[in-house]
């Protein structure tokens, strides 16, 4: 702006003089009304669109609050898929319920193997006698039902029923390969 000429002193009138104004400070001045009262100078335009800067939560739920026990344990074993494995291992938590006290007294689950797609699971279990083995066969379609109304359809399809094992002649310091051990002496 070009400079003003300052005017004459005038005869006092016994009131103190105003200072003169500083351009800069008025134009602040205005500035910071204009931002508090709405109204927006001439060619200036607002942005269409907010940007939201990823780092920063908001009002809303996001993975970076604080997460419950549960949900954490639910997402981490949905994302592992061990959610099959874990209904199962309960299941077998609870086996005197599910195939009965005298049952359980005498076979128990060993392992279980999730099937995939197309290929149903399998579950081993272990009799303490072939007879209680021979009975586990013939119980096998209706323990696998009893199984699969608790875990859903088509979790588990077969039961591998395991019996005693005898004694092993082929294992220790003084084995032979090769010969019957010690069958060969027996006349």
């Amino acid at each position: 702006m070009p400079d003003q000429p300052t005017p004459e002193p005038s005869e006092p009138t016994g009131q103190p003089e105003a200072p003169p104004h500083d351009e800069a400070g008025l134009e602040l001045a205005r500035a910071v009304a204009r931002s508090l009262s709405g109204v927006r100078p001439l060619g200036r335009r607002r942005p269409r669109t907010r940007r939201i800067d990823p780092r920063l939560s908001g009002a809303h739920p996001d993975d970076r609050d604080p997460q419950t026990l549960d949900a954490t344990l639910g997402r981490l074993v949905a994302e592992q898929g061990w959610a099959t494995e874990i209904r199962m291992h309960g299941a077998l938590a609870r086996w005197a319920a599910v195939v009965g006290p005298e049952i359980a007294q005498h076979v128990s689950p060993v392992t279980f193997e999730a099937g995939d797609e197309g290929r149903p699971g399998r579950l081993v279990v272990q009799a303490d006698s072939t007879a209680w083995a021979t009975q586990m066969r013939l119980l096998a379609s209706t323990v696998v039902q009893r199984l699969n109304q608790e875990l859903g359809d088509g979790t588990v399809g077969l039961i591998d029923v395991r019996g005693p094992s005898g004694p092993s002649w082929t294992k220790g310091r003084r084995s032979v390969r090769g010969g019957r051990g010690p069958r060969d002496t027996y006349g």
